[in-house]
């Protein structure tokens, strides 16, 4: 019996890519692959940062911390949101350690589809709350 995710090869294909780039830090991009829960994610990159998403396709979820190049080698951890702010890391592993602490609740393998698709996936899975966000939030 296959248990590979169903997304599994889309997101490995996500992984090569960003690597591929040379916008990010190897070693974060080392760092990040080796921790399991962030494997599982879709990885995109923008101005030399490293994303997660829960969905495969753009537009992407903007639900999980996400990690920026700093002076000195060291790295800055932000979001989910581009207004929200974790802090400083001095090194590739404190960076991920940031991130994996401030996943979403239910946070598994990326969801084969769109943000769309994955609020459809949430809300069908999680409880109902009137307060509560939507689930992948928005890129502002």
């Amino acid at each position: 019996m296959d248990t590979t995710p169903p997304g599994h090869a889309l997101v490995e294909a996500g992984w090569q890519k960003v690597r591929a780039d040379g916008r990010v830090r190897p070693e974060l991009l080392e760092a990040a692959y080796a921790e399991p829960r962030l494997r599982r994610l879709f990885p995109w990159t923008g101005m030399g940062e490293l994303h997660f998403s829960r969905c495969t396709e753009w537009p992407w979820a903007w639900d999980v911390p996400y990690i920026q190049p700093a002076a000195g080698g060291e790295y800055w951890v932000s979001g989910p949101l581009r207004s929200e702010s974790v802090g400083p890391a001095a090194t590739p592993q404190q960076a991920v350690t940031m991130v994996v602490d401030r996943l979403p609740p239910h946070c598994g393998p990326a969801l084969v589809g769109t943000r769309e698709e994955l609020d459809v996936h949430d809300a069908a899975i999680l409880p109902a709350s009137p307060e509560a966000p939507t689930p992948s939030g928005s890129a502002n």
